[in-house]
């Protein structure tokens, strides 16, 4: 018999979670503001910028704190990611902060894709930071999977991927 999954969401939880994007030239505001929906659906409402008219020179930051995680941490589970999502979540742990970012474009489609160090992914990113006690503990909760009673995880152990986002082969013996 499996328990129910617990439903974090870092939001009264003792964590602070802030999403931030880059909207330059062409990007399009409002396909953002639907990837962003797509993916933090409860999120405070922003104020996004309309589709630009060319030509421009359209440079805008977005903010958004107190940002809910729990559609995020469902798609991650839905989309059986959860060992990547720890392996990325946890590979900027700095005492009780990480960052980390996913894709505009997948997130459009309502998909978590991550974006690997030194790539800049068309279409730009959601950067997330979450901090707070206890966030690698929080981290190991929101990935967790039954798969872990087995093999069990930490952050940046020997089976985590490597810094270029490759794969760890490793087999139990």
């Amino acid at each position: 018999m499996s328990a129910p999954r617990v439903r974090l969401t870092g939001v009264d939880e003792g964590l602070s979670v802030t999403v931030r994007t880059h909207i330059l030239g062409a990007d399009d505001g409002q396909r953002i503001a639907e990837a962003f929906a797509a993916m933090f659906p409860d999120a405070p409402s922003v104020e996004w910028p309309t589709s630009p008219v060319f030509p421009t020179e359209q440079d805008l930051h977005v903010e958004v704190l107190n940002v809910p995680l729990d559609t995020y941490l469902t798609k991650l589970h839905d989309q059986r990611i959860l060992d990547t999502a720890l392996d990325v979540m946890g590979s900027d742990l700095n005492a009780n902060t990480t960052v980390f970012s996913i894709q505009r474009v997948a997130a459009l489609s309502g998909k978590v894709t991550f974006r690997l160090p030194g790539h800049a992914p068309l279409g730009g990113v959601f950067d997330i930071e979450i901090s707070g006690e206890g966030l690698e503990d929080w981290l190991l909760a929101a990935t967790h999977h039954q798969g872990r009673a087995h093999v069990p995880r930490q952050i940046g152990d020997e089976r985590a991927m490597d810094e270029d986002g490759e794969a760890v082969t490793w087999f139990e013996r």
